[in-house]
């Protein structure tokens, strides 16, 4: 099924995705991976706050390529996000409602998922190019000498996803399984 979201991906939100939805999202997402996810987990253990407010929003395991003469952000494609799993719970115990990137998730991922009621989206690789023309406005707004794996504020509308795992823990990746 297609929907239409905007931010913030609030809780009543969620439970009207399910698994295999075709999404586009519209506002406010936030690009952070591997060194970006470290940093933040670090700040939290040693009780300091988070760059951005983590609650109701989207983070993308992204790091934009440079962008080039007359564009606001180079090829934008998702990483693996299983390389995050380990800071995962932690983020969304503190309210983190999406995620987006590209493969499965592990088991305490998902098992956090469910008991936060938070949903994965994956995007399709290969296509950053693609994707990049749904990203309207863009900014560092923390760890900016982390370069490409700064964390950037960005506004993207009608940006394609899939849930791939709804807050239910239903997981697109074992019902692909159990078809082939």
């Amino acid at each position: 099924m297609e929907k239409h979201i905007n931010t913030p991906l609030k809780k009543e939100k969620i439970k009207n995705l399910k698994v295999g939805d075709y999404v586009f999202i519209t506002g406010i997402i936030y690009s952070a991976r591997d060194a970006a996810h470290k940093r933040m987990y670090d700040a939290l253990s040693a009780g300091e706050e988070l760059p951005f407010s983590i609650e109701n929003n989207i983070v993308y395991y992204m790091g934009p390529s440079p962008a080039r003469p007359g564009q606001i952000i180079g090829s934008a494609g998702p990483t693996t996000a299983s390389r995050m799993d380990k800071h995962t719970p932690k983020l969304l115990e503190m309210g983190l409602s999406g995620m987006i990137g590209k493969g499965t998730r592990g088991r305490d991922v998902i098992e956090s998922m469910k008991k936060n009621k938070a949903v994965y989206f994956v995007a399709t690789g290969g296509a950053g190019a693609l994707l990049s023309k749904c990203i309207k406005k863009v900014k560092v707004i923390a760890y900016d000498e982390l370069g490409t794996e700064a964390i950037h504020e960005l506004y993207v509308e009608n940006f394609p996803v899939i849930v791939a795992i709804d807050s239910n823990g239903n997981n697109l990746f074992e019902l692909q399984s159990q078809i082939s």
